[in-house]
């Protein structure tokens, strides 16, 4: 299970992000700047909050109060970045191998071959991120997650920088990927569409201020009423 309750100052507001998630699939669902990739960066711990406290599985990330906070490499947290975020210079194997810190040298080989069929990446080994398409730049970063083995899986906006075409056949991809995780998923977007064919469970943001989770069909069914009414 992952617990956030967290407080954040930023330059518009100060975040207040309180949620649980256990065992599910969740979306952060609010406009752009509205403090949702923020939330992911504290839970990864990329960025410091203010106070609070974050848990996953029993284990304390983050508590102000006891001073606790964990650094990224020791959470177990995979984060799929917006850009992926891929070493440049470093091959398709490289990017992979270098989330497998704590793997021996025989495991680590055994590993790459594991994700490189895994992900569908066969072939592509020696080449570098700027060769690669939107697509396979994605498979290679979730690849590497996977190296790390993380306990929850964090999505920023993992199809923003798709065209649609492509969008349309990663979501069915991402989908298995999370199904066949089958820990704490949570991904931030601001396209409703997108969270309906990916999580069952929905937190609204706005300024900061986390909602609490509901249904993700519910939530969609009222957002189109609430439109349908302005008409």
């Amino acid at each position: 299970m992952l617990q956030v309750d967290i407080e954040k100052r930023l330059d518009r507001f100060t975040l207040q992000s309180k949620f649980e998630c256990d065992n599910d699939t969740l979306a952060l669902f609010g406009a752009s700047g509205s403090g949702k990739s923020m939330t992911l960066k504290c839970i990864a711990g990329i960025e410091k909050p203010d106070k609070g406290v974050i848990q996953l599985n029993g284990r304390v990330l983050f508590d102000s109060e006891k001073r606790i906070d964990l650094p990224p490499q020791k959470r177990r947290v995979g984060y799929l970045f917006q850009d992926y975020a891929l070493f440049p210079n470093m091959s398709v194997k490289g990017n992979i191998r270098a989330g497998m810190r704590r793997l021996s040298k025989a495991e680590r080989a055994l590993k790459l071959e594991e994700l490189l069929t895994q992900f569908h990446l066969k072939g592509l080994e020696n080449r570098r991120p700027d060769t690669l398409s939107g697509g396979e730049k994605q498979r290679v970063a979730l690849a590497r997650i996977f190296a790390a083995e993380p306990e929850v899986l964090l999505l920023d906006e993992p199809f923003s920088s798709l065209d649609t075409l492509l969008k349309l056949q990663l979501i069915p991809y991402i989908r298995d990927i999370i199904s066949e995780f089958g820990g704490e998923s949570i991904l931030v977007s601001h396209d409703i569409e997108e969270i309906r064919q990916l999580c069952p469970a929905i937190i609204p943001i706005a300024s900061g201020v986390t909602e609490s989770a509901k249904d993700t069909e519910t939530y969609y069914n009222e957002l189109k009423e609430q439109f349908d009414d302005l008409k």
